[in-house]
């Protein structure tokens, strides 16, 4: 059925006729970009969609046709634009379909997200799971990251065309043979078609999911899988991106649509949508089986050379396609540039007798080696009797091809300006008869300590979790390298193990199989550090012993002698700021007593110290000390005590060349102070830095030099030391080397609370004062004092008091004074008002602190009174109107005077609070009764007690002149 439609506008209002034909027998289509300039944000966007184009009554042929230009927006608000078609790459692909082009460049504004949507009016008539689709437009987006970062990239391209019908019953699948030329991964989601009813294909750049849409496989009545052993479904696989109907239920025209992501290092870059038509039908004919080989990995190099095999139930013919980057051919058969050549091959071609055997030949070189695998899609398709529905079979085949590993990696030690270091060098990297791309690089690892890899089957760089570190890149035309830790300096007697790999760039990004190992052990020819001892714990004058070896690899009769070390300390475990504090010149010989110091005068209470040895010789021809080489940084062994309840937590930690770790740790405990004597009460065993830890509850776990218990009281102080012991590895030296930690000393803490006190404060009986009592008195003063109870089970080591104060009877008190334990009492002085609520609470001396105490409260006596009487005649005596002599703690009021009718005549509020006689304008009242109103606000203790308000009259006396 065709339906017309004739869009004309006039006056805001949208009118329809018949004209153009709704049903557009579009059957998929999707979007897809690449950047095109490497200089601007230019990019071209392709609209590439499917059309059915049989002929004749109801037939797609002519709608394919006047679909001459479609409608582009961009992403960049509502800015659109009208595409024609590409009618040089129109072509029909079979019989039944052909391809539309449609392609523009943009250039964009600058980086961002955008989202790119085409709309073509309308969809086909009758989709089963699309209310009115004839009325529902065809949208398609595809949303980019525009980032000059990402160089050309550009969206995977869709070499499948989605064309394959399906029959009620039977599984269907489809994958889109999705490729990226840039080797970004790619995932795949489903997702809900976009469309809208009765909306112009210039309407809106927003693609909003169809209304009403339902998902296929819940169409029909009970549907199931093909093989009837749950209910049918419809799902795609997020890594091979096959999307499966298992199974259709009813006949029908049905739409779906899903979603190929572009990711890269993590990050999606964009995502294109594909909508596709299925056809079901109540064919009898049955798909045929595909049988396609196993996931495989080859070298670079290697000739692939797989069979495939399909036979068909029903004994028809069939025909085996294949798609994917290998092939270089787009959706429609011509001929792309995805991938180097040679392309891969798939013969027989044409259609065959059932069953089917066809030969995947692919010969792959350097230029295909790659991260991402390639995906190749095999689709077999049958050819039955005219009145039956062809059915096809797809199959995803996995390819990897990674590049071969490194030759002959050798090492052997040397030496730089940044000190030790080994020399790596290898075979001229090689492909085949290929030469790898010129960015490609070369990539050492290193670790310490030999090792044996056995890479798992295609298995490319260095295997994760095997302790290999990158050190360095070269490029891949370079052949060795040396690595001298950056700068730092390798460490003696350490064995390092080496791998390279092969790094490709992008688009490829793949790795080659790690090359076999080159191991090597740096030679011991300078001393090694073995003590660095804490004899005495002091301020300023610590002492510290430092212990180093001979030079093992010297020979003291070689004439390189005389020798000397030079002795540098840093302050601090991790310190760097090195100072010489002795030479010591020596001849080697086995009598000498030549490696050992003994530092003083440290601040070792306050402080660690790091030290190292430099070794010098003298230089044969110049007769010059030069050094040779230098130790690693040792430091002292540094102990912390944390007190706890009625215990103690020790931790301590050094920094040195050897390792302390699996070892058992000696701790020692004194009451006379931190150099003791001490009294070993523990060994810990320990296994890393985080174990070194051991917690003193007072028991004496070591009785070989006697038990000493100790009762963790509160009110001793307990000192501490350590002994750490530690070894180089072998075969450095298997001597175990002791080192002792400054003293430390701490007092265990009780969490025993004191007793809150009792309070108690000076009251005022307010009834017993006089209406002049504190008369111009400006401040106060609050005596508070209290006791501690006598009886309970608390703490009784009060060693201070906390009082705390508020002026309002409403609010938590703050902190006021923190009063020493013999002092019972306090006053609160220079207060302006005595109102106020107070609590106290007592300190113990291991700093707990008791519940506040009872709460006590004072507050003031407030008076206000105001005269009967008043004269404003300017004889200076009872001149105004006022109040009487020495209110109390008046914080505010207000005066209204009132005339014998009631009117108001004066007003006046604040600390001026008098009248003289006259109105606000200074005019003169004439004598008489008045009557007045005062609203007076106290300073008390209930900060918000409403004002009180004071009513009376008085008489106002003139000399001369009428009353009122």
């Amino acid at each position: 059925m065709k339906r017309f439609l004739l869009l004309f506008c006039c006056v805001g209002f949208c009118l329809t006729t018949a004209s153009d034909a709704l049903a557009t027998h579009v059957r998929a289509g999707e979007i897809t970009t690449r950047r095109i300039s490497s200089t601007a944000l230019t990019y071209e966007i392709t609209l590439t969609v499917y059309y059915d184009v049989t002929r004749g009554a109801g037939g797609g042929y002519q709608a394919a046709l006047s679909q001459r230009d479609v409608n582009f927006c961009f992403g960049v608000g509502q800015e659109m634009r009208r595409v024609p078609r590409v009618d040089a790459e129109t072509r029909n692909i079979n019989p039944n379909t052909t391809i539309n082009i449609y392609r523009t460049t943009y250039t964009y504004p600058g980086p961002g997200t955008y989202e790119i949507s085409c709309t073509i009016v309308n969809r086909n008539e009758g989709t089963r799971n699309i209310p009115n689709s004839i009325e529902t437009n065809f949208k398609l987006r595809t949303t980019i990251v525009v980032n000059s970062g990402l160089g050309l990239n550009s969206t995977p391209v869709l070499l499948n065309p989605p064309l394959d019908s399906a029959s009620v019953g039977q599984k269907w699948c489809h994958n889109p043979a999705a490729f990226d030329a840039d080797g970004d991964s790619l995932a795949y989601r489903l997702y809900v078609p976009s469309g809208k009813q009765y909306e112009a294909d210039d309407a809106s750049c927003s693609p909003l999911p169809v209304a009403g849409y339902t998902n296929p496989a819940t169409i029909g009545r009970n549907p199931t899988t093909e093989a009837g052993t749950g209910p049918a479904t419809l799902t795609v696989n997020p890594i091979t991106g096959d999307v499966c109907w298992d199974a259709p239920a009813e006949q029908g025209q049905y739409n779906i649509a899903f979603i190929v992501e572009e990711w890269r290092d993590g990050v999606k870059i964009g995502e294109i949508v594909r909508d596709v038509q299925i056809i079901v039908t109540p064919s009898i004919n049955k798909r045929p089986e595909l049988k396609v080989p196993d996931e495989i990995c080859v070298e670079a190099g290697t000739l692939i050379n797989e069979t495939i095999t399909a036979i068909d139930p029903d004994g028809n013919r069939l025909e085996l396609t294949g798609y994917g980057g290998p092939f270089n051919k787009g959706a429609d058969g011509t001929t792309l540039n995805l991938v180097a050549n040679p392309t891969a091959t798939l013969t027989p071609s044409g259609i065959q007798n059932s069953p089917l055997t066809g030969t995947f030949r692919w010969q792959t070189n350097c230029a295909h080696v790659r991260e991402e695998p390639y995906d190749v899609i095999f689709r077999v398709i049958d050819f039955p009797h005219a009145t039956q529905t062809q059915l096809a079979t797809l199959g995803s085949f996995r390819i990897r091809v990674y590049a071969p590993k490194p030759q002959n990696l050798t090492a052997r030690p040397t030496a730089d300006a940044a000190g030790r270091a080994i020399a790596l060098s290898w075979s001229a990297y090689t492909c085949g008869t290929t030469a790898p791309p010129t960015n490609a690089q070369m990539v050492i690892y290193r670790k310490e300590g030999c090792t044996t890899l056995t890479p798992d089957v295609c298995e490319t760089g260095v295997p994760a979790g095997s302790g290999y570190v990158e050190v360095g890149r070269v490029p891949i035309g370079q052949t060795n390298f040396t690595d001298n830790n950056k700068g730092g300096g390798l460490a003696r007697g350490v064995a390092y193990s080496y791998r390279i790999v092969v790094q490709y760039p992008r688009p490829g990004n793949g790795q080659s199989v790690v090359s076999e190992e080159a191991c090597i052990t740096l030679p011991e020819q300078v001393p090694l550090m073995t003590h660095v001892t804490v004899d005495s714990t002091d301020a300023a004058r610590g002492v510290i012993t430092v212990r180093w070896t001979r030079p093992p690899g010297i020979n003291p009769n070689d004439g390189t002698g005389p020798y000397q070390y030079r002795l540098l300390r840093a302050t601090g475990l991790n310190g760097t700021d090195f100072t010489q504090i002795a030479a010591i010149n020596t001849t080697l010989q086995a009598s000498a007593a030549d490696t050992v110091f003994t530092d003083r005068g440290l601040n070792t209470v306050a402080n660690a110290f790091r030290y190292r040895i430099e070794f010098y010789i003298t230089d044969p021809v110049s007769g010059q000390l030069q050094r040779l080489d230098a130790t690693e940084n040792a430091s002292s062994v540094r102990l912390t005590a944390t007190p706890g309840m009625r215990r103690v937590q020790l931790n301590w930690q050094a920094r040195t060349p050897w390792s302390n770790d699996n070892r058992v740790h000696r701790i020692y405990r004194s009451k006379t102070g931190p150099n003791g004597p001490f009294n070993r009460i523990a060994e810990v065993t320990v296994q890393g830095p985080d174990t070194y830890t051991y917690t003193d509850t007072g028991a004496d776990a070591y009785a070989a030099d006697g038990t000493i218990p100790a009762t963790m009281s509160t009110d001793s102080n307990y000192c501490y030391r350590v002994e750490t012991a530690g070894q180089y590895t072998p075969p450095i030296s298997a001597t175990l080397l002791y080192n002792f930690s400054q003293g430390v000393c701490a007092t265990p803490i009780d969490t025993t609370r004191p007793c809150p006190p009792v309070l108690s404060i000076d009251q005022i009986d307010c009834a017993s004062l006089s209406d002049d009592a504190f008369c111009n008195q400006p401040t106060f003063t609050n005596t508070l004092t209290w006791q501690n109870p006598s009886t309970g089970s608390c703490d009784r080591n009060v060693v201070k008091y906390n009082l705390y104060y508020t002026p309002c009877q409403d609010s938590e008190p703050q902190l006021l004074a923190t009063i020493d334990a013999a002092t019972l009492t306090y006053r609160h002085e220079n207060l302006t008002s005595m109102a106020g609520c107070y609590q106290i609470t007592a300190v113990s001396r291991s700093g707990q602190e008791s519940a506040p105490s009872n709460r006590v409260c004072k507050d003031n006596c407030p008076f206000f009174g105001m005269p009967n009487v008043f004269t404003p005649n300017g004889d200076g005596k009872n001149d105004v109107f006022q109040p009487l002599r020495c209110p109390r703690f008046v914080e505010s009021a207000e005066l209204t005077i009132i005339n014998r009718w009631g009117m108001k005549v004066y007003e006046n509020s604040g600390e001026g609070l008098r009248w003289d006689g006259k109105t606000n304008r200074e005019q003169d009242l004439p004598g008489g009764m008045y009557f007045y109103q005062v609203r007076v606000k106290f300073k008390r203790l209930d900060c918000s007690a409403p004002a009180e308000v004071y009513k009376g009259w008085v008489e106002m006396l003139r000399e001369s002149g009428g009353t009122n």
